[in-house]
């Protein structure tokens, strides 16, 4: 494994840059899409808001987004004072669609949802199964590439009818059939945290620990893997800041929202999350990149809010 700062510094190679022009991956050449030499300075999140531990750069995702047309929905989130949306993929928009109207409203696109990962699973017990979903991970990574994103957000398995061992060793060959690609384009595959039954207990204590989500990202073993760690999800598991310090440079960007054990979901704030003890966390990890708030939608003034409230909670 590479050391802390120069995996860190690799995973978040490539993230400040802009919006590229590529439309499609026929215009792709391997010289092209050599990652960069991996510098502190080319790592994302290069604003310090104020009173904030760590440098950061906020997005939301598309679908908590309002307009009638994809400019305007653009335009909403940029308002409101996000830095940039996610977008799913697939999305039903064109490519070169999605790029003019981000590059007119001057809004950057920093990655993709693999928005098909909880129907076509990599752990599917039919191969026939697993490779359509490895298909559609690798149209997310031209996707998210086409659009100057840096990242693939990907849930890679589903446990119930399927074991954990299954999934493990199911997921992790799918996943390392699609890393030439992602190395070629520059594109991380970033594993999220999220209800699935995979990598922890969900009816399980609330004191569980990360070791097996990092000995999973571990297993396949690449520079271009990490964690898409939700902030939320995981209060119903363990403390936060625990599972920051475990990730450690694993860790590439962070989903945000929050959840209690009285209330369930909440506004981002509102919940369990002891956001002083993340926020020291992901400090002392030395995390620097893109957070993405992940809550129901609204119009300009209602993201306006959220946005305010992921500003607010990382200051404490």
């Amino acid at each position: 494994m590479p050391s802390s700062l120069d995996r860190r510094t690799f995973l978040g190679a490539s993230l400040g840059t802009g919006l590229t022009t590529s439309l499609t991956a026929s215009t792709i050449t391997s010289a092209s899409t050599a990652a960069p030499t991996p510098t502190v300075a080319a790592a994302a999140g290069n604003v310090l808001n104020a009173g904030a531990k760590f440098q950061y750069r906020k997005a939301c995702k598309f679908g908590m987004t309002r307009g009638k047309t994809l400019k305007d929905r653009f335009q909403s989130a940029k308002d409101a004072g996000f830095d940039g949306v996610e977008m799913d993929s697939p999305n039903g928009m064109s490519t070169a669609e999605v790029i003019a109207a981000a590059q007119e409203v001057g809004i950057r696109i920093p990655g993709v949802v693999d928005s098909v990962h909880w129907q076509i699973t990599l752990s599917d017990p039919d191969s026939a199964k697993r490779e359509e979903g490895r298909k559609a991970l690798e149209a997310a990574i031209r996707d998210s590439h086409a659009y100057g994103g840096t990242s693939v957000l990907l849930v890679p398995a589903v446990c119930g009818s399927v074991s954990e061992e299954d999934a493990w060793s199911r997921s992790v060959e799918e996943i390392r059939k699609t890393l030439p690609l992602a190395a070629d384009l520059g594109i991380h595959i970033l594993i999220e945290n999220v209800w699935n039954r995979f990598l922890y207990e969900h009816d399980g204590p609330n004191n569980q620990s990360a070791e097996k989500f990092a000995a999973y990202l571990d297993a396949i073993d690449s520079p271009w893997v990490g964690a898409y760690f939700d902030i939320g999800n995981h209060q119903k598991y363990g403390l936060p800041a625990a599972w920051i310090r475990t990730l450690g440079s694993r860790l590439v960007k962070c989903d945000v929202k929050d959840w209690g054990v009285q209330g369930g979901w909440a506004r981002i704030g509102d919940g369990d999350v002891d956001w002083a003890a993340v926020n020291q966390a992901l400090s002392d990890i030395g995390f620097t990149g893109w957070v993405s708030a992940e809550v129901g939608g609204g119009d300009t003034a209602y993201l306006g809010t959220v946005a305010e409230r992921v500003d607010r909670v990382f200051s404490l």
